[in-house]
């Protein structure tokens, strides 16, 4: 039978305390030497616990006179960190990357022309613009590119949606052969099929943003299996 350690009790405890909201976001969790005081743990297993948390994204460590463990809520960026340590460990499939976001997208294309702000059309506009530009660089379009679907994903104002792809989008550009790919065709198609979508979502006709938003990822997939032919991801150094 196992027992875990000592720094993983505290650590539970302590997270299931932040996640209650007994320790606000922002409020510093009691110092060091308190916590070694009330739990009778040495001051090394209370270091390796609040190591624990930080690791995890739910405290910040600050070193000086006015330093120590300040509770931050997780957010978005933590679910994206966690899928691309996923992606990146389980060496997933492109093809695998590709399914999970036709999957999401067009649930995300939807919830966009049910939520979208001004702001957001802004964003989607600005983004499409620049992606109809075919003096545009390729890098610069290829992050124009990904500014539109995370575009889209923040319109919905769901959180994990928004998590994962940055996750996904991240990972399926980074590991397209996007040279070989993207040509002045792609942009033009690009473009308009971003347009349409945009039109959709500034309509609010959810049920047009989904399927043109359906039509673009698969669009998209079958292009892109066509030229690779690689079947593992290599995201590099996040």
């Amino acid at each position: 039978m196992q027992v875990p350690k000592a720094s993983d009790v505290l650590a539970n405890d302590l997270r299931e305390r932040i996640l209650r909201n007994e320790f606000p976001s922002g409020t510093a969790l009691p110092p060091e030497r308190e916590l070694v005081t009330q739990t009778r743990m040495s001051r090394t297993t209370v270091r390796e616990a609040l190591r624990i948390l930080e690791v995890q994204g739910l405290v910040t460590i600050k070193t000086g006179r006015s330093g120590g463990a300040f509770v931050q809520q997780p957010g978005g960026d933590a679910l994206a960190t966690s899928v691309s340590l996923l992606i990146r460990g389980q060496q997933l499939r492109l093809t695998a990357l590709l399914e999970t976001r036709e999957a999401i997208e067009p649930a995300c294309a939807s919830l966009a022309a049910k939520y979208r702000t001004d702001d957001d059309l802004a964003a989607l506009d600005a983004a499409n613009t620049a992606i109809g530009d075919l003096d545009l660089s390729l890098e610069s379009f290829l992050q124009a590119n990904v500014d539109w679907h995370l575009a889209v994903a923040t319109a919905s104002h769901n959180e994990l949606l928004t998590g994962f792809m940055s996750a996904l989008s991240h990972a399926i550009y980074t590991s397209t052969e996007n040279k070989a790919f993207v040509d002045d065709d792609v942009r033009r198609t690009t473009y308009k099929a971003h347009k349409t979508i945009t039109d959709a979502i500034k309509a609010g006709d959810s049920a047009a943003a989904m399927r043109r938003m359906t039509k673009h990822v698969h669009g998209y997939a079958e292009a892109v299996v066509q030229v690779e032919e690689r079947t593992k991801i290599d995201l590099g150094e996040s």
